[in-house]
């Protein structure tokens, strides 16, 4: 039980900086009260006394707006940041190192009893302000969930999810198998293959490593909002060039003797407000 108290003391100086010493984040941080209060409901869950263990987590609720059910499992070491509105269900399980931030739902979306209804978070997941993971699936390792992201599927390990229904942004890190072999590749080649690999780039042509801010900003933009731009971006030149189609067409009639070449309800002019979508979009 201690030894899940320090971690949970130390994973909070670790990952806030407003937080100064063990005294203030042991008495002032709502997020550690509510795992203390958990961890005794989990105890009582687990060892016959379903009842104390529901009480004890609703008094837990009560003191710190943070629900957790007595039957989910949390490992030590976990961060429930601000906290209020936090849902945790009862099959969920939250691996070490994960942070959590306020109104999250760890949730489930069928009813049978003694399935498992809810996520299952691998170690070091980030889960957004008001994210809503919701199924009995798996969440990788290293995973990040955007604020006010609507998640209904596994994630794989390193990936972002932004967005409802939740989408997968940026590139995701390739399995430990792959990555051990691709490792072994890499050094089966030549040194001087493996020299000029090493050697620095500009810093103009050097990819930015992906960021991820806890509240659901992404260093990349949506990848539906870059959909859509290019596609108001093509339907915008397609109009331009069927404008101009049927303009040279109509300079190519005049002294013909057929003026009726172009019909009257040909689009001589482009009208497409490409500027006015994208703006309802964001740009």
């Amino acid at each position: 039980m201690f030894n899940s108290l320090k971690a949970d003391i130390r994973i909070i100086l670790e990952r806030d900086p407003a937080a100064r010493n063990t005294w203030e984040v042991l008495t002032c941080y709502p997020g550690l009260h509510a795992l203390a209060v958990h961890r005794r409901a989990h105890w009582c869950w687990s060892h016959g006394l379903p009842w104390l263990g529901r009480f004890t987590s609703h008094l837990g609720r009560w003191l710190t707006g943070i629900e957790i059910h007595p039957g989910a499992r949390i490992a030590p070491g976990v961060f429930i940041d601000h906290g209020m509105g936090v849902v945790i269900g009862e099959t969920a399980e939250v691996g070490e190192g994960c942070t959590i931030y306020q109104g999250v739902t760890l949730g489930g979306t069928r009813l049978t009893k003694g399935a498992k209804r809810h996520p299952t978070l691998g170690r070091n997941v980030v889960v957004g302000a008001n994210a809503q993971v919701l199924g009995g699936f798996v969440v990788g390792d290293d995973a990040r969930i955007g604020s006010n992201a609507v998640v209904t599927k596994p994630v794989p390990q390193g990936a972002t999810v932004v967005g409802n229904p939740g989408r997968i942004v940026g590139d995701v890190p390739p399995a430990p198998a792959v990555a051990v072999l691709d490792a072994a590749l890499r050094t089966a080649q030549g040194m001087a293959e493996r020299q000029a690999q090493a050697a620095p780039r500009p810093a103009s042509t050097q990819a930015a490593e992906p960021a991820f801010l806890a509240y659901g900003v992404t260093a990349g933009d949506d990848p539906l909002n870059v959909a859509l731009r290019d596609l108001i971006d093509s339907a915008d030149n397609q109009e331009h060039q069927i404008a101009l189609l049927w303009q040279a067409i109509g300079k190519l009639s005049q002294g013909q003797a057929r003026q009726d070449c172009v019909p009257g309800d040909a689009a001589r002019e482009e009208h497409f407000q490409a500027d006015h979508l994208k703006d309802l979009i964001g740009r």
